[in-house]
Parts: structure tokens; sequence; C-alpha cells
């Protein structure tokens, strides 16, 4: 799962953790492992990978621009203001699937930063990798040890090639990723959460729930079960 701030300044990254927390809090629910592999620090990307029986099938309609319409906590006028949230869900690839040259790859090293202690802030455990032929980027810096973040990058690294594999697209990484998530504009959504009328509408699917509150602590099953019943 990868989460990124869309428009909308400091609410867009607000409403992309508590897009964040809301899926932690489904995953919990469902019994599912959830591990974070970077949170919305300086890279200002969410990646988790999620763990647990029918993951992938509940989760791959979440992929696209979510849009929230709320009044920020910043807001001392009241204005409701428009933000937005990219997500993109991915399945996991073996290793063996996806056949990757290490030449290719750019590894660095910094140091994590944030809770954990000082092993977290004095050691180089953070791992970014730079795919060179396709440009992308990955990082981990959550785990504490570096071995274990830089295969939490390799797994996320070895999905993103996959998923391009799969659609013949090797090479154009930024069409790939538009294609799943979109431009992140407020135009391009396909899910609305209203907090004043306490609605979240899902546009491809013309699915509409209340208890925005409930649904965000979690209770994703409301508009999921409606989703998957509607895409059948």
């Amino acid at each position: 799962m990868e989460i990124r701030p869309g428009a909308g300044g400091d609410e867009a990254t607000i409403f992309a953790g508590d897009l964040a927390r809301m899926y932690q809090k489904y995953a919990a629910k469902k019994c599912w492992k959830f591990m974070i592999a970077d949170d919305l620090g300086g890279s200002k990307t969410f990646v988790a990978r999620i763990e647990g029986i029918g993951v992938y099938k509940e989760l791959q309609y979440e992929s696209g621009t979510h849009r929230v319409q709320r009044v920020p906590k910043t807001e001392k006028a009241g204005r409701v203001h428009t933000s937005t949230a990219t997500v993109a869900i991915l399945p996991e690839v073996e290793a063996k699937e996806v056949q990757i040259n290490q030449n290719d790859l750019e590894v660095t090293f910094s140091r994590a930063g944030g809770p954990g202690g000082q092993n977290v802030n004095k050691v180089e455990s953070a791992v970014r990798i730079l795919h060179k032929p396709t440009g992308i980027v990955v990082s981990s810096r959550v785990e504490r040890a570096q071995h274990a973040n830089r295969e939490a990058a390799m797994s996320i690294l070895r999905a993103k090639l996959f998923e391009i594999q799969q659609s013949q697209a090797v090479g154009d990484v930024a069409a790939n990723r538009r294609e799943q998530v979109g431009t992140a504009d407020r135009s391009e959504k396909i899910r609305t959460y209203n907090f004043p009328d306490d609605r979240i509408t899902d546009h491809r699917f013309n699915v509409k729930v209340h208890n925005i509150e409930k649904v965000m602590e979690g209770d994703l099953d409301m508009i999921l079960k409606k989703i998957n019943k509607t895409s059948q």
C-alpha cells in the first residue's frame, strides 16, 4: 500500500495520514498483519505491507484519488476545503517472479530519525533504493535494522516492477502510476469523503454510505461490501 498527499497543501498531508490510520485500523479488525515501511515524513509517502487472508481481493478497488471535503482544524473562518490523497494497492511479488540486476540499483543509507531511541537516530538504518532503468525510488526507514529496511524496500520495488511488466509498460513508470492513482487533481477522484454531509460517495460504483467517523475508525466493510457486491 502506498499513500501520497495530493492537492491541498498541509490538509492533504493530514488527510493522507487519516487514510493510513483508517487502513491500519481496518487491518487490525480483519486480523491482518500491517507493517509500515515508510511514514509521511521527509518522503511525504506512506508505505505499508499488509499480510492476511483475502487482503488484495478486499482492497483492490482502493487504488485511485481519494477526495475529502471538510473544515480543516487550521481554518479559522469555518470554510470547507477540498483536498486529495492517492492510494495505490500492489500485490506482493516473490523474488523469482521479477529479475532485478543489482547493478541497476543505487542504494543509499541514512539515519532514520524520529521515534525509536538512540539506535534509530545514530545508526544509518534507513534505506533508499533507486532503480536506475525506470527511475523508481523506494525507501524504508521504520525498521531498526538496516537489512530489514532493505528487504522491505526491495519487496516494494519488486511489486512496482511486476505491475509495470504486467501492463507491458516497462520504462514508462510515470504513465503506469498515473493509470492506477491518477494525477491527484481534485477533479480526478474515485471517492469523496464529505464531512459536512456525513457522506462517503464512491463515484465508480455509485455507492454511498453515511457515518464517516465510523468508517475512518476502520469500519471499511460498510462501503467495501457494497462495492464488491456492485462490482460482481
